[in-house]
Order: C-alpha cells, then sequence, then structure tokens
C-alpha cells in the first residue's frame, strides 16, 4: 500500500482508537439496569406519581366526609375587678379572671347525594392518576429501549464499517499488485483507494453516532456521562402468545390511555351528580360541652351543653346550580367522546405497529438472505479479480452491495425491536 494510502489509514485509525478506548472506559447497562435506573430519574414518572398521590389524598378527604368534625377549644382571660357600664356610667365589682374550655362536634346527617358524588369522583380522578402512572412508565420504559437499541445500532455500523475497511485494505493492495506486474491500471488503484476512505468515513460516522447515542442513554438514566448498552442475550424476540385481533382487542380494552379516559367519564358523570345535589336540602347535626370557672382549677365552676338539629335549603341561588349542572353534563358529554375516539385511536394504533413488526420481521428475512447473496458474489469478484477476469469496478460495486446489505440488516433488526417496544408502551404492560 502507498505512503498516501497508510496516512489515509493512520489519520482514521488513529481517532477510532481513541474512541474505541474512551468507549471502554464508560460504564455499561443492560437493558434491565437501564429502564430500572431510568424510572426512577424521570421527571415524567415523577410527576405521575406525584398526581396519584394526590388523588389518594383526595380520596382519603372525600371519605372524611361521612365522618364527624371535632374541635376543642380552651379559653382564659384577665381583667380589672371595676368595670364601667357604657351604658350606665356606674361603675361596678365583677370577678377579674375567667377561665373556659370546652369541646363541640358536627355531622352533615344529609347532603342530597354530595358525598357520594364527591367519593365516586375522587375514586375515578385516583383510578385515572394510577393509569397515567402506569402510561408515563410505559413511555419513559419506551424512550430507554429507543435509546439502547440506538447504541447498540450504532456499534453494529461500527462493525460494518470495520469489516469493510479490512476489504477495502485487501482491494487496494490487490490492485496495487495488479498495477505493479501490468494487469491494472492507475484507475483502478484510484478507485481502491477511494473506496477506503470511504470505508474509513463511514467509521468515524458510526463512531460519533455511537457517542452520541450513549451520551443520549446516559440522560435518561441519570448519568452525566457516555453508557454503553451490553450486546442482547436473545437477538430474536418470542412471538406473543395471542392472535392479532385478540391482542388489538386486549390492548383496547387494557391500555393506559383507554382505562383514564373512562377513569375521566366516570369523574365527569360524578360531577353531575354533585351538581344536582344543590336541589336537596343539607341537614347537619350539632353539639358541644362547655365548661367555665372564675378560677384556674379544674374542681368547681359551671357547665352547659347543647344540641342542634339543622335544615338548609337555598330556595334560589341565582340560577348558580342550574349552570352547574350544564356544566357537568357538557363535561361528561365531552368524557364520552373522548373515550370512544381513544378506543378508536388505540385500536388504529395497535393494526398500524403490529403492520410495522410485519414489515420490519419480513426485511430482516430478506436483509439476511441479500448479506448471505452479496457475500458470496463479492468472494466471485474477488477470485475473478485475482484472476484478471473482472474489472475493479465491478469489484467494488459487489462490495458495496454487501456493505448496504449489512447495513440494512442491523437497521431492521432495531427496528422490529422499536416497533414492538413500541406496541408494549402502548399496552402499558409485558405482552
Amino acid at each position: 500500500m502507498t505512503a498516501l494510502a497508510l496516512g489515509f489509514l493512520g489519520l482514521v485509525t488513529a481517532p477510532g482508537v481513541g474512541l474505541a478506548q474512551e468507549a471502554q472506559q464508560h460504564m455499561s447497562v443492560s437493558l434491565e439496569e437501564a429502564i430500572a435506573r431510568a424510572l426512577k430519574t424521570s421527571p415524567q414518572v415523577a410527576q405521575a406519581a406525584g398526581s396519584v398521590a394526590t388523588t389518594d389524598a383526595a380520596k382519603r378527604s372525600a371519605f372524611g366526609a361521612y365522618l364527624p368534625n371535632l374541635t376543642a377549644n380552651a379559653n382564659s382571660s384577665l381583667a380589672s375587678s371595676q368595670r364601667l357600664d357604657p351604658g350606665t356610667g356606674v361603675v361596678f365589682t365583677a370577678p377579674s379572671d375567667t377561665y373556659s374550655a370546652g369541646v363541640s362536634a358536627s355531622w352533615n346527617v344529609f347532603t342530597g347525594g354530595l358525598r357520594g358524588a364527591n367519593n365516586r369522583q375522587a375514586q375515578a380522578r385516583s383510578n385515572a392518576a394510577q393509569a397515567g402512572l402506569t402510561a408515563q412508565r410505559a413511555s419513559a420504559v419506551l424512550d430507554v429501549e429507543r435509546a439502547y437499541y440506538e447504541v447498540l445500532r450504532a456499534g453494529g455500523l461500527e462493525d460494518v464499517a470495520n469489516s469493510r475497511i479490512e476489504r477495502a485494505k485487501q482491494n487496494a493492495e490487490a490492485a496495487e499488485r495488479r498495477m505493479t506486474v501490468g494487469s491494472a491500471t492507475r484507475s483502478d488503484v484510484l478507485r481502491a483507494r477511494y473506496d477506503l476512505t470511504s470505508a474509513m468515513e463511514a467509521l468515524l460516522s458510526a463512531q460519533t453516532q455511537h457517542m452520541a447515542a450513549a451520551l443520549s442513554l446516559g440522560r435518561l438514566i441519570g448519568e452525566d456521562v457516555p453508557v454503553d448498552a451490553q450486546p442482547l442475550e436473545n437477538q430474536d424476540e418470542a412471538p406473543f402468545a395471542l392472535t392479532e385481533q385478540a391482542l388489538a382487542d386486549e390492548i383496547t380494552a387494557r391500555a393506559p390511555s383507554v382505562l383514564a379516559a373512562e377513569a375521566d367519564l366516570r369523574a365527569a358523570e360524578a360531577s353531575v351528580g354533585a351538581a344536582k345535589s344543590t336541589y336537596l336540602p343539607t341537614v347537619r347535626l350539632s353539639g358541644g360541652y362547655d365548661w367555665f370557672n372564675d378560677e384556674p382549677a379544674f374542681n368547681g365552676g359551671r357547665t352547659s351543653w347543647s344540641v342542634r338539629l339543622g335544615l338548609s335549603y337555598p330556595i334560589f341561588d341565582g340560577f348558580v346550580r342550574e349552570e352547574r349542572v350544564v356544566n357537568a353534563r357538557t363535561q361528561a358529554s365531552v368524557a364520552q367522546a373522548t373515550l370512544a375516539d381513544t378506543r378508536r385511536a388505540v385500536r388504529s394504533s395497535v393494526g398500524t405497529s403490529l403492520s410495522q413488526l410485519k414489515l420490519a420481521s419480513n426485511r430482516i428475512t430478506l436483509a439476511t438472505e441479500s448479506v448471505e447473496v452479496a457475500k458470496e458474489d463479492l468472494k466471485v469478484q474477488q477470485e475473478r479479480y485475482k484472476l484478471g477476469a473482472t474489472t475493479i469496478l465491478e469489484l467494488l460495486t459487489s462490495q458495496e452491495n454487501l456493505v448496504q446489505a449489512e447495513i440494512n440488516l442491523v437497521a431492521f433488526r432495531f427496528e422490529y425491536r422499536i416497533s414492538r417496544a413500541a406496541l408494549v408502551a402502548l399496552a402499558g404492560r409485558p405482552l
């Protein structure tokens, strides 16, 4: 190989070696570890978990409305013994100190169904928040799987580029040997060198993609440095246990987005009941026990108690009740339409994902066959070129066909995995 070709090779392999050594210094994680760490660091998952905690607190508060309220109080006051009656202007003597304590309780006997409606609404919102958390977790898993597969894809492209470089070096050496004996032209050597530099450029591009993908994976799992992906143990995914129709029905019925829309509808329907409750009266029972004394002592003093049962009913409130009912019914109607649209959207997405899975699977089969055919063709062209029975152009074309077939095979394999991961994310659970 000439000095010029050696210079190109040194220029590219030096950064390549540096990147390879740098990649070895990076931490690497398995897919399971990456998913576990991503779920802990994802802001969206943390926000969804906070929504679950908030709605759970609201659910407890709604249940607490069925329980009585209990209040305790204690007071003391100090004043001069001589008092002035503002009405008469007469000065009189009165106890200077007073001490009191008491306890009171109240309970809503009847609220027109408001407590039940609020309880159903709080439960529905809690279910919606739980479904939202499941959806966010599935989305975070999908993001980290995409990043993980992108790292592996870039690594696969590096392997393809390295193989291409080795073949290009062999072609360049063969072209120079043939030119030395006079069976090849200067153009053959130049074309072989150009192919070698193109292979080196492809390696640099793959290494750059690998670094960018490793940085993206590191961010998702909470690291400030690039993170490499460990090779997958199983290259082929197991088939789904359900048929396509059964899978579509199952995901459409149990997808997190559908469950959240169903919970939103129940919450909206409960808000209608809460709005209608204002047309009924409210019955409230309350009572208290109080103690008074002129001395700071527990013995002696006076006590009193009271029990009250009251009823209130707003006869007219300026059509506020009617407005609340109309707004609640409108929200329920919108929630019903949203639920129907969500189900259609999920079923459509499932069909699209299954079609993409079929396409990726067929592409993998065809690409695998193409790689084998291209390898055989390249072997034939290499032998023919050594014997002088073909040109360098035909050899390079055969090699380019093999490179493209290998690149396609790498891409299609990870397209299949990403499409499958997207379908699992849509379902919100393993399939």
